[in-house]
């Protein structure tokens, strides 16, 4: 019998793709696949399967878990093969197979779990474990400490069938989202607010204060699929340099926790985005009172 030569990693996402699993590549560091130069920082639009429909037909595996298939002539096409050949594993899209994985990224996370969710299917990973549920919902981080939930639009690396009977998405895991406030539960940062007017130290118009800070909020605000914090970074790093030379305070404390909390609104973690400010400001020389 000749041996198949194709790489293992793709012998294991075509058997998954033949049961309905959409796979990707993922690289050595377990992140997808980074986008083609075509579609490098979104620009080609995304493809037609993310939450707002673009024109990207790219046959190449770009848009992390977008690019997720269960089409055995794409995932063996000339396009996706130097991606296996460097592949460090196999991503799949838990939403687009029906099914909720629910991140357990530390010992503490699985005694957790154990103690408050129904049973289910369960994987081991390096750190702790995926408990996966059948049903979708809507992806979020940091539900609470070292658990995500990964389900539509979002990827996770697959680890094997794992052991027991898969169960039914329940209340209790609907409801992580909401008990801290994620996005889905009204999320909502209590910190200075923006009045929309510069401060007494700044030398700036009105005019070009609240123009600035609107397009910039616009930014962070058009990642609604990823990226949001890395945007929130380049804004607060851009505002803040846009006033170093000001005799006086600007008021960019009040700015900046408008910068995070149009970040949280599209699905950034709280702490993840203050952390993205505070490097934006501290690279301009300015800084995020929290």
């Amino acid at each position: 019998m000749t041996p198949d030569p194709r790489p293992a990693l793709l012998r294991v996402a075509l058997n998954l793709a033949a049961r309905g699993v959409p796979v990707l590549p993922l690289n050595a560091d377990k992140r997808p696949v980074a986008n083609c130069p075509s579609c490098e920082r979104n620009r080609c639009g995304g493809r037609p399967n993310m939450k707002t429909a673009g024109p990207c037909q790219c046959a190449a595996p770009c848009h992390a878990w977008a690019a997720a298939t269960t089409d055995p002539a794409a995932l063996t096409s000339p396009a996706w093969a130097r991606a296996w050949s460097h592949a460090g594993g196999v991503g799949y899209h838990p939403g687009g197979a029906g099914v909720t994985v629910v991140d357990l990224d530390s010992a503490a996370a699985v005694a957790w779990a154990r103690e408050t969710l129904p049973e289910t299917r369960t994987v081991a990973t390096t750190r702790g474990e995926h408990w996966i549920y059948r049903g979708a919902m809507t992806s979020h981080n940091a539900v609470r400490p070292g658990v995500d939930i990964k389900s539509s639009m979002a990827y996770a690396r697959w680890r094997g069938p794992g052991d027991g009977a898969m169960a039914l998405l329940p209340d209790a895991v609907r409801a992580l989202p909401r008990k801290d406030g994620s996005p889905g539960g009204g999320a909502v940062v209590s910190r200075a607010r923006w009045d929309r007017t510069p401060a007494a130290g700044c030398r700036h118009t009105v005019r070009f204060v609240t123009s600035g800070v609107e397009r910039g909020l616009a930014k962070v605000r058009a990642r609604t699929e990823q990226g949001a914090g890395s945007q929130a970074f380049g804004v607060a790093r851009f505002l803040a340099s846009r006033h170093a030379g000001c005799p006086g305070p600007c008021g960019l404390e009040a700015i900046g926790w408008e910068i995070v909390r149009a970040a949280v609104a599209v699905g950034v973690p709280e702490a993840y985005a203050v952390r993205a400010v505070e490097r934006g400001f501290a690279e301009a020389g300015a800084e995020l009172v929290s």
